[in-house]
């Protein structure tokens, strides 16, 4: 059987393809003009004369970059947190969320705790009182000041809570027969058919992680320690004398604060660009199961 679609309804294709087509140009051609202006002579980059292909080709921004020990103890410090951070982000989140994703009746005080996460969505103790906290904890100018202040995310919980919730209970009580105990379940039964779960919370996290840059410049007294993104905040907003040598002021002078600026953002979201298709298909599923209240 042939289906022949109405004049309306080819109509709506078109009007859809046209309409995303223009939206995905929008978040792609901005990376475009910085590749662009970062590969640009300071000249053309400077008088605005760049869009969306270099003029006065040159590579002195990626080079300069690449003898550049500041950008690249910001990057190792990035590194390290997202790679700490995540991991601890993931076990809280799956600890957290398994025990809520029960009935009242096998986990007597889940309302309690439901309602003590809850609230923690809504209200925030607070800029000085956080500092303060991690201050007298010891925290400052170490990574785990990056990482411990919000280990867990209650929205990425409640999320990982409602996609549990899903999975069959005949599963479960096939694996409790078998003698499976709480963390047997975990990992061999929940954690395996929650991928598209895991991997939006995943990314969400490591997203999260990389682009956080105001923590960074709050808890950090050393510039050294600085994560990538506190890094090129600093050099967007201001030129911080404390990151930069006088040789390294000279050189920028020659090559242009426009093209450098634009070659490290563009380094620094690079990264995320590349592990973003990786993760991107399982974006729908997680989400939309994990939105799902019963």
């Amino acid at each position: 059987m042939v289906y022949k679609e109405s004049l309306s309804r080819r109509a709506f294709h078109v009007v859809n393809v046209i309409v995303l087509s223009a939206i995905t140009l929008m978040g792609f051609l901005p990376f475009v003009h910085l590749l662009a202006v970062s590969l640009s002579s300071n000249t053309y980059a400077s008088a605005g004369e760049v869009t969306l292909w270099p003029k006065g080709f040159t590579t002195n921004a990626y080079q300069y970059m690449s003898e550049n020990a500041a950008f690249f103890e910001s990057l190792v410090v990035s590194l390290k947190r997202v790679a700490i951070g995540t991991v601890v982000n993931m076990l809280l989140v799956v600890m957290t969320a398994y025990p809520l994703s029960k009935e009242n009746a096998k986990f007597q005080f889940r309302t309690v705790y439901v309602w003590f996460f809850a609230i923690t969505m809504f209200f925030g103790g607070g800029l000085i009182p956080t500092y303060i906290v991690v201050k007298e904890t010891g925290l400052l100018d170490s990574i785990w000041a990056l990482v411990l202040p919000g280990a867990l995310n209650v929205w990425y919980t409640v999320m990982l809570l409602n996609f549990f919730r899903s999975v069959p209970k005949d599963l479960e009580e096939a694996a409790i027969i078998d003698g499976a105990g709480h963390w047997s379940l975990i990992w061999r039964v929940y954690l395996p058919i929650s991928i598209p779960a895991i991997a939006t919370v995943l990314l969400f996290t490591v997203v999260g992680h990389w682009n956080s840059w105001f923590d960074g410049i709050l808890y950090m007294n050393s510039p050294s320690n600085y994560p990538l993104q506190s890094y090129l905040s600093t050099l967007i907003t201001a030129i911080n004398v404390q990151i930069i040598s006088v040789d390294s002021l000279a050189a920028l002078q020659d090559l242009g604060e426009k093209t450098l600026r634009t070659a490290q953002i563009f380094m620094g979201a690079l990264p995320i660009m590349i592990v973003y298709p990786f993760l991107q298909k399982y974006f729908v599923k997680g989400i939309v199961v994990g939105s799902v209240k019963e």
